[in-house]
């Protein structure tokens, strides 16, 4: 009897505990991600798996689909858009190494994305809508500020996703600030801090030179190609979610509005294929992973590099997983070729001892996360910068792919896989990577929460977006001051004059008189 009154009790108490308590809505989302390269839309669907496990309710065009699911549904963008899923490593050092190319390439492939989304049926169905059914719009940020027309047609908040780091080029337009260039290196540059005199000189040359070339580039594309999109005032963010994180983006000031959750695209490990990983655990000296990513093939690299490499790989001690997009004629039988691998399972892997890597920032995270020391082979974009990263957190090596020779990658591989220095600070750096107040997912879904909450939150935007280019570097000020010192160098020097003057005048009277 008494354990039945007490069950009586508990369902009382927790018939009323949902009178007071209803669970948390989730808010209508409009997610956009038409940048079709693989590891932009790894970054993206991060954030909307975390946003979609919160019980928010996701409508998403993406080039990536993969089908719905509860409160999923996707837009497929595939064929409107130009996906960069394979390119050559000659075509990549042609055009993109460059750094007026490429940001010639990044501001006309923003405004053809602008273009397609101004074009596509179920924008221009929305947009006709007399209600709107979305509280907030998220879209992937690449150079054009004409991606947040979409905003200002829906007036909801805006939220930038940036799959790399902060870009450094167009940091000033979105959130008022200059990043510092005597501190923060230019997300183009070939160093992680910028130590010396000449490192500091070039890093301000590229900030300043990418900067006005970007403004300048989209000024004239407006005036020249001038669409309705650019009639819009762009909308300045209200947050912006960066795939960042110290281990891999040096310390450095960020306002408010800038949430670092880099890290965000690592899904929890999945079981290994069984070929791969009775390949794997069949190895007595562990295994080495080789790739250049889902953008550059390696079997573009130029044959006497491509055989260099194979030729060392071949007589290492270890296995090794090469993803290799063609066929390999006399493979050497301590190698395993595939189009793809699960890379973030096989990395989490106690048998793997080193990852050889080009540097792009979802490879860069899954390594920093699984305690992998790295051999760098940085080709373009970012890739320089978020090795430099891992170099200084004592993990990696850095290589110039273009000039390896078998001496010198032989020696790198040994050097990182029998110094154990490599692996212990890899697992240093995986400690503080993973050492948050907040889960990345709860991290996202409360500064989502936020931004509708508080109406688009404009108190986290900095007054410096407000300010001219003179006003922010105070030259209105600067200006003022120089007028005051030299007007009272010239009151002075009036004042002087004139009692020099005077002086004179009193001493002629006075020899006049006495003569």
């Amino acid at each position: 009897m008494t354990a039945f009154i007490k069950i009586l009790i508990l369902t009382f108490y927790c018939g009323v505990a949902t009178l007071y308590f209803k669970p948390v809505e989730g808010e209508r989302i409009l997610a956009i991600g038409a940048i079709a390269g693989k590891s932009h839309w790894n970054f993206m669907e991060g954030i909307l798996h975390a946003l979609t496990d919160h019980g928010h309710k996701i409508t998403v065009l993406t080039p990536f689909p993969t089908g719905d699911r509860e409160n999923y549904t996707e837009v497929d963008l595939s064929k409107e858009t130009r996906t960069l899923v394979r390119l050559d490593i000659e075509m990549v050092h042609k055009e993109f190494t460059s750094y007026f190319d490429l940001i010639n390439f990044v501001n006309v492939y923003s405004r053809d994305v602008c273009k397609i989304l101004s074009e596509n049926n179920f924008i221009k169905n929305i947009l006709t809508e007399s209600k709107l059914n979305f509280d907030v719009i998220i879209i992937e940020l690449m150079a054009s500020e004409c991606v947040s027309y979409l905003s200002a047609k829906f007036d909801i908040p805006l939220i930038y996703v940036t799959p790399p780091p902060l870009i450094s080029y167009i940091e000033r337009t979105i959130l008022g600030h200059y990043p510092n260039p005597a501190v923060v290196s230019h997300l183009l540059a070939d160093h992680s801090v910028p130590r010396t005199m000449i490192e500091r000189f070039t890093n301000t040359m590229l900030l300043f030179s990418t900067t006005f070339l970007l403004q300048y580039k989209g000024w004239l594309a407006r005036i020249v190609d001038k669409e309705p999109f650019d009639l819009i005032e762009p909308v300045k963010p209200s947050i912006i979610f960066s795939n960042a994180h110290f281990i891999t983006d040096a310390a450095r000031p960020i306002p408010p509005s800038v949430i670092q959750v880099g890290g965000i695209h690592l899904s929890p490990p999945k079981k290994i294929p069984d070929d791969i990983l009775e390949f794997i655990e069949n190895s007595p000296n562990g295994v080495i992973v080789f790739t250049l990513g889902s953008v550059v093939a390696v079997s573009s690299i130029p044959e006497n590099i491509r055989n260099t490499i194979i030729k060392v790989l071949g007589q290492v001690p270890q296995r090794v997983l090469l993803k290799y997009e063609d066929e390999m004629i006399d493979k050497p039988e301590n190698i395993m070729i595939k189009k793809w691998f699960p890379q973030r399972d096989i990395l989490l892997h106690p048998n793997v001892k080193l990852f050889i890597s080009h540097g792009g920032i979802s490879g860069v995270y899954e390594a920093v996360d699984a305690g992998v020391p790295v051999l760098g082979f940085p080709v373009f974009f970012d890739q320089p910068r978020n090795l430099e990263n891992l170099v200084d957190a004592g993990m990696a090596i850095l290589m110039n792919l273009d000039s390896v020779t078998e001496d010198t990658f032989m020696k790198a591989i040994l050097e990182l896989v029998n110094n154990k220095k490599y692996m212990q600070n890899a697992k240093i750096a995986s400690d503080r990577f993973k050492d948050r107040p907040l889960t990345l997912s709860k991290t996202v879904d409360y500064w989502t929460r936020y931004v509708i909450r508080h109406k688009g939150a404009p108190h986290l935007k900095s007054q410096a977006l407000n300010l001219n280019w003179y006003q922010y570097f105070l030259l209105d000020v600067i200006a003022v001051v120089i007028s005051v010192v030299l007007l009272v160098f010239y009151i002075i020097y009036k004042t002087f004059k004139c009692i020099k003057k005077t002086i004179f005048k009193s001493s002629i009277k006075s020899k006049s008189k006495s003569e």
